[in-house]
């Protein structure tokens, strides 16, 4: 079997991995496994029409604002985020 290691994870990551494999009668080893199993298994079948869902967003984002109106509103949005700010969900 491979080895998989994994450095520098966050620590709230961690302590939500560790309560879940507690909670789940598994090492936290086990239970990052798991997570990825599940994960993998379900995006299998999203594979099979990635060309043609990619082909149907053909024209698909119309929008009046010029391209620097549309960079300055994505860069304010990175700095008025509260998305990597402490909260308490995981991923906030």
């Amino acid at each position: 079997m491979a080895t998989l290691q994994v450095r520098d994870i966050d620590d709230r990551l961690y302590s939500y991995l560790r309560t879940s494999a507690k909670m789940q009668n598994r090492s936290i080893s086990q239970e990052v496994v798991t997570i990825i199993e599940k994960y993998v298994n379900s995006t299998q079948n999203n594979f099979k029409n990635s060309t043609l869902e990619f082909l149907s967003l053909s024209g698909a984002w119309k929008d009046d604002r010029t391209p620097e109106e549309i960079i300055s509103e994505i860069k304010k949005g990175r700095y008025q985020s509260s998305r990597f700010g402490e909260r308490n969900g995981i991923f906030d």
